[in-house]
């Protein structure tokens, strides 16, 4: 078992799009271009479609025009990212971003347009296709309401998405995404969503348990889980042990302050403090408690000096160090994931590269838009190189 380098990709949430038009204009440009410098005939795209481009491409004749559009740039498909259902290039998203949650009918509707997209755009080889979604919902809007409210239509979701699987022969499975301070935020609580609540209302609405085993699964973020301080290597093996699907991993890298009292690297993590996203920090002391704020520019004041701290920021995953050596990253994550799939060759999650920050990385190290395409391209190349050495890739020509 083993990946193809075609199967290796980035996912396009990094590019401004908010409309058909745009999508194309990205398959067509940067998607493309780092195809062309990984010199791979074909390569599959993660794609990031939001809730008003999903509406126009279910419009007449538009999937027919974004087909064509796959098919003359070389790319294929996979897998959709489903979780910013906004714009996600607005000047502030922040906390936005998890609106609607899965207690809102408007986000079961937006993830059955993008399944109905991806039954008709899933690459006919492909045996499964994916997409991401969010934690639920954002933990301080969240209750026990709207936990029932989010479970029925979750229960509903897998029921569709099954009669999308005997109409057309095409499995689609729905991948919850983890991430701090939402009501799904590390492995325990995932782990007692799947066992407990999940199974528990499937059983009272008389669904068969198969049904959300084949359908609904975990993206697996390795930034989020690190900025929990989780392991992610034990992490996946708890989940997987408990018999949950993990259907997509995104391959991802937080920041990392060792050394809350160096000056140097402090300075330089408040550079990274900025208003469009929100960026997550934790601390564990050396007890195991876990200390979190829900935006970095709260960590100066909130978050302990005695202990590291790590900040839910998407960084280049071939960074070991951002601007000072002071301040790293949770790169190591990433080889504990690789090394899990290693020992896990059964396993065959796509695989997605996500750092969206790259235009709002401190002025210092932000790079321009062509050189965007660049960086991406080197993430790509890096994460192949790290495969290679764990003999996690195929026929290195594909």
């Amino acid at each position: 078992m083993g990946w193809l380098r075609s199967e290796l990709t980035y996912c396009t949430n990094v590019h401004p799009a908010n409309n058909q038009a745009q999508v194309m204009d990205i398959v067509a440009g940067p998607l493309s271009r780092v195809r062309q410098m990984r010199d791979l005939p074909t390569m599959t795209g993660g794609l990031w479609f939001s809730q008003n481009t999903a509406r126009e491409l279910l419009a007449k004749n538009n999937l027919e025009r974004f087909v064509e559009s796959l098919e003359q740039n070389s790319i294929t498909l996979f897998t959709l990212n489903g979780f910013p259902a906004i714009d996600f290039h607005s000047p502030r998203i922040k906390e936005t971003v998890y609106r609607p949650d899965w207690a809102d009918a408007a986000r079961l509707e937006y993830t059955l347009d993008l399944a109905q997209i991806l039954c008709t755009l899933l690459d006919p080889g492909i045996s499964e296709g994916t997409i991401s979604t969010v934690p639920l919902g954002f933990g301080p809007d969240w209750n026990r309401d709207r936990q029932a409210q989010a479970l029925q239509a979750l229960c509903r979701i897998v029921v569709e998405l099954d009669r999308i699987y005997q109409e057309n022969g095409k499995m689609i499975r729905l991948c919850l995404e983890m991430e701090p301070g939402c009501a799904l935020q590390d492995s325990d609580s995932l782990i007692d969503f799947f066992t407990r609540d999940l199974a528990g209302c499937a059983q009272r609405l008389g669904l068969a348990q198969h049904l959300i085993d084949d359908h609904l699964g975990v993206c697996f973020d390795v930034c989020h889980q690190a900025v929990m301080f989780e392991d992610t290597y034990e992490s996946m093996r708890r989940i997987v042990d408990a018999g949950i699907h993990i259907g997509k991993i995104q391959l991802s890298s937080a920041l990392e302050l060792a050394d809350p009292e160096d000056d140097e690297a402090r300075a330089a993590l408040a550079d990274f403090a900025e208003a469009k996203y929100l960026h997550q920090s934790c601390s564990r002391d050396r007890q195991g408690r876990l200390h979190s704020v829900l935006d970095l520019d709260q960590a100066f004041s909130a978050l302990p000096a005695t202990d590291p701290w790590r900040v839910h920021f998407h960084v280049p995953i071939q960074a070991q160090s951002l601007i000072c050596d002071g301040l790293g990253t949770t790169q190591r994550e990433i080889f504990r994931t690789l090394d899990f799939l290693g020992d896990h060759p059964e396993l065959h999650p796509h695989l997605e590269v996500e750092t969206y920050t790259w235009s709002v990385l401190p002025p210092a190290i932000r790079p321009d838009a062509d050189s965007i395409v660049d960086g991406l391209a080197a993430e790509l190349q890096w994460l192949e190189t790290q495969m290679q050495q764990r003999e996690l890739m195929l026929d290195q020509r594909a």
